[in-house]
């Protein structure tokens, strides 16, 4: 493993749970002042929307517990803002470089289909292109600077998000 002991941190300087959490808050906000509903309520379509929204929103949970786990059992933090001490490639990092903002962005998808609401939906561009610009970008800078090709394999190998 190429690891360059020079390279701190990744200069993220935002915790990412925040960014999703203002695309929620956003997305109700809109709702509360012009509440739209994208199924009509009392159709069918309600409860198989809200149905589909329970399952992102466990997907959304389960998904960065996981990443978590794997993280600590690799003696490497999952925050971004800290040091990474090592990579990992294993559970759903095998599909996706970022399961746990995957996960977040599950979350915001899933509580736009149990409201029946499409604020959250919309709102969840803007968040991702700020997660991509100040988070994924400079982490993604950092490991390569720490970890060198093996990062660059890996993500030559799997996707960002899926």
């Amino acid at each position: 493993m190429n690891h360059d002991s020079t390279v701190k941190s990744s200069g993220v300087r935002v915790f990412p749970p925040l960014l999703y959490a203002t695309g929620i808050g956003v997305g109700f906000l809109l709702h509360w002042y012009w509440p739209v509903r994208p199924v009509l309520t009392g159709s069918g379509l309600v409860l198989v929307a809200r149905a589909v929204g329970w399952v992102f929103i466990t997907a959304s949970i389960m998904l960065p517990i996981w990443a978590a786990r794997l993280f600590h059992r690799a003696g490497t933090t999952p925050n971004p803002m800290r040091s990474t001490t090592a990579l990992v490639f294993t559970g759903p990092y095998r599909f996706t470089r970022n399961p746990m903002y995957l996960g977040l962005a599950l979350l915001q998808v899933g509580l736009a289909m149990v409201t029946n609401s499409p604020w959250p939906l919309l709102t969840l561009a803007p968040v991702i292109v700020a997660v991509r610009r100040l988070v994924i970008d400079r982490e993604e800078r950092y490991l390569e600077a720490k970890f060198g090709e093996e990062y660059r394999v890996y993500k030559a190998r799997v996707r960002r998000w899926l």
